[in-house]
């Protein structure tokens, strides 16, 4: 006869309740969320903690909060590497037009603490325009793809159905998601 775990006659120590089950569970989702490894679906909202400072600093200033992965980013590009999730804050240099093929994306590119540029393609579809002007500091978090001109992030909002942790474009103290 076979019993499942948690009814009458199981071994010792091997029933959980119902009660325990979902403090567990919930106590590992708190805790993705307070990492940052899990995206609850919010947009345009203030981001967690404290702003990350004005639009006037350059990129090489430290006033950001959160990770870091511009040395990362390199490594990416130098070893050809793609599909990580990466964080970190760049200046835009330049806007691009929308790529309105397929899911719409607003385009732009960031200019690195290290000097390299990155591609960011925004899902506007899932994710509100983020208003930029060039000389804007935006933090991001997204997934970086490898070309031969910096490399692209994308990624960077909710994912609807729920299967991996979102991304975000943060700007002038409001995360876009």
């Amino acid at each position: 006869m076979v019993r499942a775990v948690g009814t009458r006659g199981s071994r010792p120590g091997r029933r959980l309740g119902r009660a325990a089950t979902a403090a567990g569970a919930l106590a590992v989702l708190l805790a993705l969320q307070w990492l940052g490894g899990l995206d609850l679906g919010g947009r345009g909202v203030p981001p967690e903690g404290p702003p990350h400072g004005s639009g006037s600093q350059t990129p090489g200033s430290r006033a950001a909060v959160g990770r870091d992965d511009t040395a990362r980013i390199a490594d990416l590009f130098e070893g050809g590497r793609s599909g990580v999730v990466v964080e970190a804050r760049g200046e835009v240099a330049r806007l691009l037009p929308d790529d309105r093929e397929g899911s719409r994306h607003q385009r732009f590119v960031l200019l690195l603490d290290g000097g390299q540029t990155l591609l960011v393609a925004h899902n506007i579809d899932l994710a509100p325009r983020v208003p930029l002007q060039a000389g804007d500091v935006v933090r991001f978090r997204g997934q970086y793809e490898w070309n031969d001109r910096g490399g692209v992030v994308h990624w960077t909002h909710h994912d609807p159905d729920g299967h991996r942790p979102g991304g975000w474009l943060e700007h002038e103290g409001r995360r876009y998601r």
